[in-house]
């Protein structure tokens, strides 16, 4: 899986691409899935912290807390 793990923020950067920030993690997901995100783009970014991201490189900070297990 690590080649998966590498490519989240390359998927997550095209995704996202034209969200409006500041953005909360609710939003981003809501428009990952409205992108058709991928089933473990949509998951890595569920688990990021709750925060308001104001950036792509605050989501990929978000990304890199994901721990690749559950967090709940």
């Amino acid at each position: 899986m690590p080649l998966a793990r590498q490519s989240t923020p390359h998927d997550a950067a095209q995704t996202l691409a034209g969200i409006d920030f500041p953005a909360d993690k609710r939003k981003i997901v809501e428009y990952a899935r409205a992108k058709n995100a991928s089933k473990e783009l949509c998951d890595a970014l569920d688990h990021m912290p709750e925060a308001e991201y104001t950036s792509m490189a605050d989501v990929f900070k978000g990304l890199g807390h994901h721990p690749g297990g559950s967090q709940h």
